[in-house]
């Protein structure tokens, strides 16, 4: 990956270097620090670079005006976590154009869960990203097929999208960002400054608002969306969530159970797009009451089995 931007900031005796999509490679790293205002300030303060720190995506050099000399073996690679995008679809073969292209190419993995499609969905998946992963789901509805995904993916980040073209892959980066930034979880939300649902009815916003007040008044936290599917975290915090619905509640339980975890949550601002081709299989009043059964499940009775009735075979996309 090429170094993008590199932004400087200096102090008395310390110049700090902050790069955005820098690679891990030193030779490029050196050669990007010869190439910029460093050089320009050695030079005409007659600096000599005495240590090379890198942690992350800073890099701080300690300068002196003392003949040092730059010593090349202090440096070492930036770890860069990888990212895997999770796609749970089924049917979903004239939306997949409008939505795996536009997955950033820096993107590591990205996985396909097919829940069993009767159209080409799979084939089309291929003919966009040829090193795509393709899921079987063995069982049913959108919770079950994004376990099966979580469970198949080998990043350090887990991003779940949705196949219908109501997330925009273009907000991955700002998932990805806020998660190297500190934090555990990272939801999205509609509700916030700048964002917003071109897809959403009275029906669901209403519900959605009397979800979310629940579970602030029951679990705390401060969520103003709880029923959108547009999430990010470290797979490392995985068995801490530990998934166990099949249905469209997995969105909520998330949420739940990152906040009983004790996670570092960031809600962040998304827009919801409108479904491009096809129906929804979202029922407001059916899923809102798995949802509502689910907040008293997780609030006031010990761990049971997950929620299945004959709603679950509601399909894997929102």
């Amino acid at each position: 990956m090429k170094a993008h931007s590199l932004y400087l900031h200096l102090t008395k005796h310390v110049i700090s270097f902050t790069l955005v999509g820098i690679s891990s490679d030193p030779a490029t790293v050196l050669n990007l620090l010869m190439q910029n205002d460093l050089n320009h300030r050695k030079r005409n303060n007659d600096y000599d670079y005495a240590l090379l720190r890198i942690e992350r995506s800073l890099i701080t050099v300690t300068v002196s005006k003392s003949p040092l000399s730059f010593v090349p073996q202090v440096m070492t690679p930036i770890h860069r976590p990888t990212t895997t995008v999770v796609v749970p679809a089924m049917n979903e073969a004239r939306n997949l154009p409008h939505v795996l292209p536009l997955i950033p190419a820096w993107v590591d993995e990205v996985i396909l869960v097919d829940g069993n499609s009767k159209d080409n969905t799979v084939d089309v998946a291929r003919a966009l990203l040829p090193h795509i992963r393709i899921v079987k789901q063995s069982g049913r509805g959108k919770g079950n097929a994004l376990r099966e995904g979580f469970a198949a993916a080998t990043g350090d980040i887990i991003v779940m999208i949705d196949a219908d073209g109501s997330t925009d892959p273009g907000e991955i980066g700002n998932f990805v960002r806020h998660l190297r930034s500190g934090a555990d979880f990272v939801k999205g939300s509609r509700f916030l400054q700048g964002a917003g649902s071109s897809d959403i009815s009275r029906i669901r916003n209403g519900g959605n608002a009397c979800i979310t007040m629940a579970v602030r008044i029951l679990f705390g936290g401060r969520y103003s969306d709880l029923c959108y599917g547009y999430n990010a975290f470290w797979r490392s915090v995985l068995p801490k969530l530990d998934l166990d619905c099949n249905g469209f509640e997995i969105e909520t339980l998330m949420g739940i159970r990152a906040l009983k975890a004790r996670l570092k949550i960031v809600e962040i601002h998304s827009f919801e797009h409108e479904r491009i081709h096809g129906t929804s299989n979202l029922h407001a009043v059916r899923d809102g009451w798995r949802i509502f059964r689910l907040i008293l499940r997780e609030r006031f009775m010990k761990r049971i089995a997950p929620i299945q009735d004959a709603d679950a075979s509601s399909a894997p996309t929102s």
